[in-house]
């Protein structure tokens, strides 16, 4: 090989042999990995994230650990993933929701069902996932027609549940009969919804 080849070549270099038993080398272990199971709190969940901090005293090479707790800022918390239907159990909790988002110049969504409706009880959670998606400038409310006065279904126009109905300036502004598939069901709320706005 000339001299250019072996200039293109990287070399290796040559460390000086280091023995096993020396006493720097015991402190350099491997750490311990943590996984899902071993930390003390889910990270969505807890407030509390460990950082270790390890390090090594240049004489007698040992390992320390430390724990913190880390406070989130409002802005890194992440929004809700489902926001439970607040229930309306009477004509005037009823009127008062309506004129508290009448002053607030809010829309409100309603989901009229009963308890022995299984179409409305499997409906019911996919509607606070989208409620998550609007939260907080749309609130969701549930009405079960067997816990109020039947004035308060017909005033509404009521004849078939599950019914969603979409509340702006205290009157009725649109509502879909979910009588078909909760997916298909959710999609058309949001499209009510994104409507009127």
């Amino acid at each position: 090989m000339s001299d250019a080849h072996l200039a293109a070549v990287p070399r290796r270099l040559n460390y000086p042999a280091f023995p096993r038993h020396h006493p720097a080398l015991r402190s350099c272990l491997p750490l311990p990995r943590l996984n899902r199971k071993n930390s003390l709190s889910p990270p969505s969940i807890g407030t509390i994230s460990l950082s270790w901090a390890v390090s090594f005293a240049a004489a007698g090479g040992t390992t320390a650990w430390s724990a913190k707790e880390v406070t989130p800022s409002p802005e890194e918390e992440e929004p809700p993933t489902s926001v439970a239907l607040e229930p309306i159990v009477s004509e005037e909790h009823f009127d008062r929701i309506i004129a508290e988002a009448h002053q607030l110049e809010e829309p409100i969504v309603v989901l009229w069902m009963a308890s022995w409706c299984r179409k409305c009880i499997y409906l019911k959670p996919k509607l606070e996932k989208l409620a998550a998606e609007y939260y907080p400038s749309i609130r969701f409310y549930c009405i079960d027609v067997n816990t109020v006065p039947h004035r308060l279904v017909n005033r509404a126009g009521i004849t078939k549940m599950p019914t969603i109905q979409l509340w702006r300036d205290s009157q009725n502004q649109a509502g879909v009969i979910a009588g078909y598939k909760a997916w298909m069901v959710v999609d058309d709320v949001r499209k009510m919804i994104d409507n009127e706005d």
